[in-house]
């Protein structure tokens, strides 16, 4: 007990664990913990300033701020309501029609937004009164566009699938495409597990529309539809690089909004600004805190000491494997993704050469768990922001959550167990 008192890792855990227990903000529990323990210590206080910026100096990151920007200013354009439209139309006459076409939108919109609560605030003020009104009960409205909103960070472009890869090294446009076929497999689970709830709570499809009606709402989508295409084709054609990608839809946006739907004013404009800096300071502040916590996590032994712990339960890598899925599972409970990427993947990157698993399929893998960990209490921030737009208490919302989340589960055990899904693309395009 007195070997464990004096050692510096097992302070610099507790001094991060106690202050999150008393709910203080998690970027300030991380730079709090690792300032002590750099002062007891003597690492050197003077390099902390140093550490601080150096982690949010980094080209890739510049992606995030203009991702966020071309998500705000397509929901400001209009985009949203028709690209609903056009997939509701599409999806009538199916039982859970609406249902499975909310999941379809969010999958789509993930490949605009790339922030799972921002999408749940897009969508959710058109998606949850329109199911409402056409028959569907608000809890279970509002439990199917949280849950598939989170299909928003595992479909490119995604900003955690960004964050991880300016942290272990990984290129964003590999780990980009490797998200695609995943998310697609998570979409097509979602939509079973809601199929089954509506036929089972008797919610029947809308009148089938047209092939007029569908054509029309397909034109009115087309530039909803178009610019994943212009994004993602650009970055897998080697046009541009993702960070050049993140401007490209900016600018993209801001041509739909003003020159097509002419619905973006300068007002509007200016509050998708405020929003974006406010989403990106909040980012990049963890991330500053969250690389101070990581340098001294290292320099202290922590990382070798909690690798060591897992490698010594078992030298089998599925018990491994699933001890980590575990683990973030519960990290997500109470951390947001982008915290969880930085305090952890620094822990588990030794047992991941260790077994010499593939870092994207890795990657892919945890943000599915990350998504997961968004709508799991207490924390579940796209349950908070599903409750503010549908006015719900959060007991309304989490009992239909329950199939929806042992649906997502379900999924990240396949992606798991079957590596080559998430390495397929990849490995075609290069």
């Amino acid at each position: 007990m007195s070997n464990l008192i004096r050692d510096p890792a097992f302070w610099t855990l507790a001094l991060f664990l106690v202050p999150l227990m008393l709910n203080v903000p998690i970027a300030m529990a991380l730079a709090a913990s690792s300032i002590l323990v750099a002062w007891v210590c003597d690492f050197g206080v003077m390099m902390l300033p140093y550490n601080f910026f150096a982690n949010i100096a980094k080209f890739p990151l510049l992606a995030i701020p203009f991702f966020i920007l071309a998500g705000a200013l397509m929901d400001k354009s209009g985009i949203a309501e028709k690209l609903i439209s056009f997939i509701r139309l599409l999806m009538s006459g199916v039982t859970g029609g609406l249902a499975i076409a909310a999941i379809a939108v969010a999958a789509f919109w993930g490949a605009v937004s790339g922030v799972s609560a921002a999408t749940v605030a897009a969508l959710g003020v058109i998606l949850i009164p329109g199911m409402v009104n056409a028959g569907y009960d608000k809890p279970f409205s509002t439990a199917v566009v949280c849950v598939a909103s989170g299909l928003a960070i595992v479909i490119p472009p995604s900003i955690t699938f960004i964050i991880y890869a300016v942290i272990t090294g990984v290129s964003v446009g590999t780990i980009f495409i490797a998200g695609i076929l995943p998310g697609l497999v998570i979409t097509a689970i979602l939509m079973c597990s809601a199929w089954m709830t509506c036929k089972k709570k008797g919610y029947g499809g809308e009148k089938r529309a047209s092939g007029g009606e569908i054509f029309k709402a397909f034109i009115d989508a087309l530039w909803a539809l178009i610019m994943p295409l212009i994004v993602l084709g650009g970055i897998y054609g080697g046009i541009f690089t993702p960070t050049e990608a993140a401007v490209v839809a900016v600018m993209y946006a801001l041509f739909v909004g003003t020159v097509v739907n002419r619905r973006l004013t300068w007002a509007i404009l200016y509050d998708s600004l405020v929003s974006t800096i406010d989403s990106t300071a909040v980012v990049m502040l963890i991330v500053a805190c969250a690389g101070l916590f990581g340098w001294i996590g290292s320099t202290v032994g922590l990382i070798e000491k909690a690798s060591a712990v897992l490698l010594g339960v078992s030298d089998k890598p599925y018990i491994v494997l699933f001890m980590i899925n575990v683990i973030l599972f519960f990290a997500g409970m109470l951390l947001d993704g982008i915290s969880i990427m930085y305090v952890f993947l620094p822990l588990l990157m030794p047992i991941i050469n260790h077994f010499n698993w593939d870092l994207i399929w890795f990657g892919v893998m945890m943000t599915i768990n990350l998504a997961i960990g968004a709508v799991t209490p207490p924390v579940a921030v796209n349950l908070y922001v599903g409750s503010k737009v549908s006015g719900l208490s959060m007991e309304e919302i989490v009992p239909p959550v329950i199939p929806l989340l042992m649906a997502l589960i379900f999924a990240l055990a396949i992606i798991a167990a079957f590596p080559s899904i998430t390495l397929l693309l990849p490995g075609l395009f290069r």
